[in-house]
């Protein structure tokens, strides 16, 4: 019959292509594999956590990409990843449609960078890393054009008040970063964490901890250290998918701070210059509680901060929501 040659050949085309294609693709998802590079995205917004405020840190754009270095043969490193990012963050005061110069209670500032940083992820659990960052506050960092962008785009009020904004200036910062496992049972785990920033944009420092309450794998190899690319192939994640809840308290110092303060090598005290520089408070306070979920090849994280006053001058603390994907392959 006709139709017998077209059932024979749809049935040898499955055999020979489907089925094989098919395997691949169930035991890829199955089977935990290492993949030695990572992309992403983090988008944060104060407005992810449905309060309506258009304030103080108000929006960041930030692309990631990772890549793991081989560690083959050394006896103290379990892994060892470079990364290299980009990135947008923009403040305004109390709201972004501000009248006059009086309801400056944060100034208006844009922060674009770009930056690298290498992470050392040791096998007790502990890791260090080391990052550098080159960047520009003020008109140049294009905060003003992306926020009207997206007020415009969606529908939102028009912004004001940015002819207040902290003049032109480039910024190199240099910062590291410790953190080390200091208990662990079955579904939590407790970690020490610290930074310490240094640069003519930000210079302090800051220490903490982490609480992870669920499934998750070592800290040399798992999104909450950014390590969950790996290059040795012999070193499989003891965990196929981490998925948790995490706190992380922080206790921050504060030296300098340019998207407060200004330019570090300039006076402002020019007065035909519109510019509004404060001082910040030198200690603040900020709580980070999140979500991770990760598979073979992505990971997804949404958290929300609530921080303290960055300037005594604020009528309020301040929050923000934050939304991460990351995909692995090679």
């Amino acid at each position: 019959m006709p139709w017998e040659p077209f059932f024979y050949n749809q049935l040898t085309l499955m055999k020979n292509f489907f089925l094989p294609l098919l395997f691949i693709l169930i035991t890829s998802c199955a089977i935990a594999q290492n993949h030695r590079d990572e992309v992403g995205i983090q988008s944060d917004n104060d407005s992810y956590l449905g309060q309506g405020s258009d304030r103080y840190y108000t929006d960041g754009l930030f692309l990631f990409y990772h890549h793991a270095l081989d560690v083959k043969g050394n006896n103290v490193l379990a892994n060892k990843v470079l990364g290299f990012e980009l990135g947008q963050k923009i403040f305004n005061p109390r709201g972004g449609n501000i009248p006059s110069a009086r309801y400056v209670d944060r100034p208006f500032a844009g922060y674009l960078y770009a930056g690298a940083n290498l992470n050392f992820l040791y096998k007790n659990e502990s890791n260090i890393k080391f990052g550098a960052q080159l960047g520009v506050v003020g008109p140049a960092s294009g905060a003003q054009a992306a926020q009207t962008w997206v007020h415009k785009t969606f529908g939102f009020y028009t912004p004001t008040g940015w002819q207040y904004q902290i003049k032109n200036d480039v910024e190199l910062n240099l910062s590291a970063e410790y953190n080390t496992l200091l208990a662990r049972d079955t579904a939590v785990d407790l970690s020490f964490t610290s930074y310490a920033n240094l640069g003519n944009g930000f210079t302090g420092a800051g220490f903490g901890g982490l609480v992870r309450i669920g499934v998750f794998n070592k800290l040399f190899n798992s999104a909450s250290t950014e390590s969950s690319v790996i290059a040795d192939n012999g070193a499989t994640p003891a965990i196929k998918h981490e998925f948790f809840l995490y706190y992380r308290p922080m206790l921050n110092f504060i030296g300098y701070d340019a998207t407060v303060q200004g330019s570090l090598f300039r006076k402002h005290d020019d007065p035909t210059s519109d510019e509004i520089t404060l001082m910040p408070q030198r200690v603040m306070l900020s709580n980070e509680i999140g979500l991770t979920y990760t598979t073979n090849r992505w990971t997804f994280d949404a958290a929300a901060t609530f921080h303290t006053k960055d300037v005594k001058e604020m009528v309020r603390t301040h929050q923000w929501g934050s939304v991460t994907v990351l995909y692995k392959f090679h």
